[in-house]
């Protein structure tokens, strides 16, 4: 398949778009919000921004230190964040708030984003991870505007994925004016799917920013669950709330004071996570409801950006998405926040951060849920070694930090800076 044909199908296909932007705002209220952005509308805007687009929740934590930078470097150009996902869009708001501009990402119909690309202006568009869409590619180029592929990665599953259409993408890849990759294997991969101008600058979530306003809220959180035993279940999906019950039952037959910080990842599945624990006859209270904790089982956080915050009052962490086919979510925060740090199955998502944090022995992969309860069992009864383990975790990420900084000087090496100030 070649673009035109690409550009055309999706052309016919716009009014099966259109019927699915409207049903998704009516099954979840929060996609109405700006839905005419999704087709490239907008107000006009001749202030000429940098462009960050960060699909959803990782994406724009990522993005986050990266936007402080361009700030810093370039103070009187505006910032533009795009998002796809509510989620994506309330982590801009909650972490960025007025400091940019926000405008969610039109579908990659050829009107769409000419329109979003005329009525925005960019000088330069930083695209995050793996968002390689070929329309926007093609109106980028003819609008005159550089793209850079930042802090990207290509799973096995991506790679042969787009590998199927290599004729449709391949042309995307080769008008992008930089790809800044995690890794060599991810070079190679974009490299192999037809990108030209390919350099290894790490990986840009190993540069967090130091969490010291996280930590001071973990303590407040500690003081509130009254000394309790901590586990925190964060981002999880379907399927792995029932088995995080399964764990907690085991586990309190040997602490019965074990608190279940349960963050699922995304806060709209509320009432299907509380149905289950309702089914199973296990107490709880909610986050939103800032209900207090004593005498429950399972605190339910049903909100958006405090994952950081639990780490911080954590005795040992799971990260979700992994104990399903999902592919896993960063594992970096909880390690800036030295947590004992255990996943599941599937992390095909974060392959390097994964491999790397094993390698130092800063945290622990286990194929079932039955591994899960006995290795959370062992750090909860020997906490000096879970401890030890999590601060290999936070040496790990501060020696692995420098992917920023090598980003932006490729920005000043590619014709990627075009337009941008002195």
């Amino acid at each position: 398949m070649n673009r035109r044909l690409y550009a055309f199908l999706l052309w016919l296909l716009s009014p099966v778009i259109l019927g699915f932007a409207l049903w998704r705002a009516w099954r979840r209220p929060a996609y109405r919000e700006r839905w005419r952005e999704r087709f490239g509308w907008g107000a006009r805007h001749r202030d000429r921004p940098i462009w960050v687009h960060a699909v959803s929740v990782g994406e724009t934590i990522a993005a986050v230190p990266l936007v402080h930078a361009l700030q810093a470097r370039y103070p009187g150009v505006p910032i533009l964040v795009t998002s796809t996902t509510p989620t994506g869009a309330a982590i801009v708001s909650q972490r960025l708030g007025t400091e940019v501009r926000q405008h969610y990402m039109p579908y990659d119909l050829s009107g769409a984003v000419t329109r979003f690309l005329r009525r925005q202006r960019p000088r330069l568009g930083i695209l995050m991870e793996t968002e390689i869409w070929p329309n926007l590619c093609h109106a980028a180029r003819r609008e005159g505007v550089p793209l850079m592929l930042a802090n990207a990665r290509l799973s096995a599953r991506s790679l042969r994925g787009y590998g199927r259409f290599r004729g449709l993408f391949a042309p995307a890849l080769a008008s992008i004016s930089a790809v800044a990759a995690q890794s060599a294997e991810e070079a190679a991969a974009f490299q192999r799917l037809g990108a030209q101008r390919v350099t290894v600058t790490g990986n840009i979530k190993y540069d967090l920013p130091e969490p010291v306003a996280a930590r001071e809220r973990g303590r407040l959180w500690r003081q509130r669950f009254g000394g309790r035993p901590v586990w925190v279940f964060a981002s999880t999906h379907a399927g792995e709330e029932e088995m995080a019950l399964a764990v907690l039952d085991a586990l309190q037959r040997q602490w019965p004071d074990l608190l279940l910080v349960l963050i699922p990842r995304h806060p709209s599945r509320r009432p299907e996570v509380v149905a289950r624990m309702q089914a199973r006859g296990v107490s709880h209270v909610l986050r939103s409801r800032d209900e207090a904790v004593s005498g429950k089982a399972i605190f339910l956080v049903d909100t958006l950006g405090e994952v950081m915050d639990f780490y911080a009052a954590a005795d040992v962490v799971t990260i979700g998405g992994s104990f399903v086919p999902v592919g896993g979510h960063n594992p970096l925060e909880a390690a800036a926040l030295a947590c004992p740090v255990v996943w599941g199955p599937h992390m095909e998502n974060f392959r390097g951060i994964t491999r790397d944090l094993l390698t130092a022995g800063a945290a622990v992969q286990v194929p079932d849920s039955v591994v899960l309860a006995a290795q959370l069992g062992a750090w909860l009864a020997a906490p000096e070694a879970a401890a030890e383990l999590g601060a290999r975790g936070l040496l790990l990420l501060q020696r692995q930090r420098g992917a920023l900084g090598r980003t932006l000087a490729l920005m000043d090496t590619l014709d990627a800076r075009r337009g941008l100030p002195e």
